[in-house]
């Protein structure tokens, strides 16, 4: 089947079946750009039900790129907390006040221009360009990585073979609906082109895609094997006061989790360490708790052990933080991992009495 034949057989498809969602406009319509940038921001490595009620609360809250850009970064991130990968929405907030200062609020038209803004990469840039401006562009994700490398049957694995993909994406891409058929590809990798056990039956691709007539689909694609995640460990401190408020300070300005709101904790190493008190940040009564908070970040695997205490008085006061109540977290930009070993101090419950002076 010839490329143009793909094209028109795809763009029926997704005229029928195609997903509604808060950032989309109808088949055939361009849409707001603003809302495809945030849009495309927010599902970088995150997933479509997960990014949904932030969609709606940054849109809700700030309804065009000059607005969020007269935000603070502290209210972006607070707004974006829980979402991860954090320095998203830095550089969101960064490209917003950049989009306003110096180019009056629109969003340039071409990748090129695109692609000069904070946190638009080649791909961000091939989507809001085709689906946002109509522009002949190939944007390739996760989702049409996997389709492409079916369709053709391309046996050199991931991510080796992107610049394969990339190459056949181009190729198939149309002059016109462009916007539509990018779109059209991903809710064919996500609907139907799934990773396990795809429903080669409802594609409309199925005649043309060599790795089912050989009946290789559902092993494709290849990958290359990973190496395996090296793991951290450090401790938490969670420190309540008399009023059941739960201190928080800053994490540095650069780095993991940059600028973010935290728990105090050791540094990360391959142990945990062996006198918690020395490393605390206040000599206080604390208690340990018989549970491990796990989790992932791009480049490795993080274990915490919590340590729970009470603070009051001095020992208070000397702290350089701010302590929050525990209804008003969502105010603060607190990460899902600090979220996590706050929930579990809660639960257990401060300690009653100190140990120590």
């Amino acid at each position: 089947m010839d490329n143009a034949s793909l094209v028109k057989r795809l763009l029926a498809w997704y005229d029928r079946n195609h997903r509604t969602l808060p950032w989309r406009a109808k088949p055939g319509q361009l849409q707001d750009p603003y809302r495809v940038w945030l849009s495309e921001i927010m599902l970088q490595q995150t997933t479509v039900p997960a990014v949904i009620p932030y969609f709606l609360k940054f849109t809700q809250r700030w309804p065009d790129i000059s607005a969020l850009a007269g935000a603070s970064q502290e209210e972006v991130m607070s707004a974006w907390a829980g979402l991860g990968y954090y320095s998203r929405a830095r550089n969101l907030h960064a490209c917003a006040q950049v989009v306003t200062r110096e180019h009056g609020g629109q969003m340039p038209s071409d990748e090129e221009g695109l692609r000069a803004l904070p946190g638009i990469g080649p791909y961000t840039s091939a989507a809001i360009a085709a689906i946002a401006f109509g522009r002949k562009a190939a944007p390739v994700d996760g989702n049409i990585e996997r389709v492409l490398t079916r369709l053709r049957c391309v046996r050199v694995p991931l991510p080796t073979s992107k610049p394969i993909l990339k190459a056949l994406a181009e190729e198939l891409a149309p002059a016109k609906r462009s916007g539509d058929f990018a779109q059209a590809m991903m809710d064919l990798g996500s609907g139907i082109c799934t990773p396990r056990s795809p429903n080669c039956e409802a594609c409309p691709w199925e005649s043309a895609c060599e790795a089912r007539r050989l009946d290789l689909a559902e092993s494709l694609p290849d990958r290359v094997a990973k190496r395996a995640r090296p793991k951290k460990r450090a401790a938490a401190f969670v420190l309540f006061s008399s009023k059941g408020e739960v201190f928080l300070r800053r994490r540095p300005a650069k780095g993991l989790l940059a600028s973010m709101h935290e728990t105090p904790t050791s540094m990360f190493g391959p142990d945990f360490p062996e006198d918690a008190d020395s490393v605390a940040p206040v000599i206080a009564g604390y208690r340990k708790l018989n549970e491990i908070v796990r989790h992932t970040f791009t480049h490795f695997d993080l274990e915490l052990e919590i340590y729970v205490a009470n603070v009051d008085g001095a020992k208070a006061r000397s702290l350089k933080g701010e302590w929050a109540k525990p209804a008003e977290l969502d105010d603060f930009a607190l990460p899902n991992l600090f979220r996590k070993v706050i929930e579990a101090a809660q639960e257990k419950g401060p300690p009653r009495k100190s140990r120590r002076a």
